[in-house]
């Protein structure tokens, strides 16, 4: 008895939740490691700092430059375009500005920091969104093509995406499961993040609604409150942004639109990508580009189509329909695109429902060969062109 009485209780154990996305998110830190290695590898071969190309350069400077200095900072080309800070949603250099005041971070290290911290959040989500929906093992793989994607290396660099893609990921969850004020708070956040919060936003709003229109409340007047209160809460990040910057910039609530004008970037229906891709055409080798391109577009078309006759939950067909439709249609930085893709994880849960299918031998031969591939690619794009 003194001895059971002397015993020193049993150390907690993981929550289950955790547990049961331990696979997924232990293959996504391989990935992630293994890309990191690659890029490593590649800048010092080159003579370049492989963690300044994740941490300051192109956006991860202008997000650290709010968190140090606040909005108002622009530059001014000598095509006479004007490019201002007020483009860049506050809620990844607000999350810089905390960590660096209570740590001996830089920005440029705090911005890391929280992509770091991000990008496991967000592979948890997009996780228990797949599981959810289709299961445990195609929840796996679901988070390992997203990690392998060709420009999943910007899931580890000082940049929104990671930060975004956690809480769309969370906030679809929060409406797959019924949780709604949560789902409205995290859609607030995320528009809060990037302009592509909107998304968010429709799905939230879409889902409610049809849920209303299609069953009766199951508790009565508190669940239509709960789905009422979720889409007032929803777009407030977005929108108050928005018209924040009107305010600030003196040009009315559609203020932001000319902020993003003068980055040469605006929503066109996709007219200014489509003569990109047909210009390629025009000559050779770009053509070749010109292929790529067109097939890709084709494949994110048909993944699309493939999630619509799978009849994929409504708020995820929103959700990914949205990101898509925003980042093809946007009229200028073309070379980013795949980067704005990134966020439209629901895409890739045709793929992963047939590796979850498959031998698991196969399936993690291909993942693995597409991982050392998309490490390669990831090491050499940041090492040369890479996001603007």
């Amino acid at each position: 008895m003194t001895a059971l009485a002397t015993r020193p209780p049993p150390a907690p154990s993981a929550p289950p939740a955790l547990r049961r996305a331990a696979p997924a998110l232990l293959g996504y830190a391989a990935v992630r490691l293994l890309g990191l290695a690659a890029l490593a590898l590649w800048s010092a071969a080159r003579d370049k700092d492989a963690y300044r190309l994740l941490t300051a350069r192109w956006d991860s400077l202008w997000y650290t430059r709010v968190a140090e200095l606040g909005y108002g900072y622009e530059v001014r080309l000598p095509n006479g375009d004007v490019h201002s800070n007020l483009a860049f949603f506050p809620l990844l250099p607000w999350l810089e500005r905390l960590l660096a005041s209570f740590t001996p971070m830089s920005y440029a290290d705090a911005g890391f920091a929280v992509s770091a911290v991000a990008c496991f959040a967000a592979a948890w989500g997009v996780f228990a969104v797949a599981d959810h929906v289709y299961g445990r093992r195609a929840g796996v793989f679901a988070v390992l093509l997203w990690a392998v994607l060709p420009v999943g290396i910007v899931q580890s660099m000082a940049y929104s995406e990671s930060l975004f893609t956690a809480l769309a990921a969370w906030s679809l969850y929060a409406v797959l499961t019924g949780r709604w004020v949560t789902a409205g708070a995290l859609a607030l956040l995320a528009g809060l993040t990037r302009p592509v919060g909107l998304a968010v936003v429709a799905a939230v709003w879409v889902t409610a609604i049809a849920s209303l229109r299609t069953a009766p409340a199951p508790h009565g007047g508190a669940s239509v409150r709960r789905r009422a209160l979720a889409m007032l809460i929803a777009p407030l990040g977005a929108v108050g942004y928005v018209l924040w910057v009107g305010h600030r910039t003196g040009e009315g609530p559609l203020g932001y639109l000319d902020v993003q004008a003068g980055w040469r970037n605006g929503f066109d229906g996709g007219a200014a990508f489509a003569r990109f891709v047909a210009a390629k055409f025009t000559s050779f080798p770009s053509a070749l580009a010109g292929i790529a391109l067109t097939v890709g577009v084709g494949l994110l078309i048909w993944l699309f189509v493939v999630c619509v006759r799978q009849r994929q939950p409504l708020p995820l067909l929103v959700y990914a329909g949205v990101v898509t439709v925003l980042a093809l249609c946007a009229s200028s930085y073309f070379g980013s695109k795949p980067r704005l893709l990134l966020p439209a994880f629901p895409l890739l849960l045709p793929l992963a429902q047939v590796l979850a299918r498959a031998r698991t031998t196969r399936s993690v031969l291909v993942t693995g060969a597409v991982a050392v591939a998309s490490a390669v690619y990831g090491a050499f794009w940041l090492n040369g062109s890479g996001p603007p």
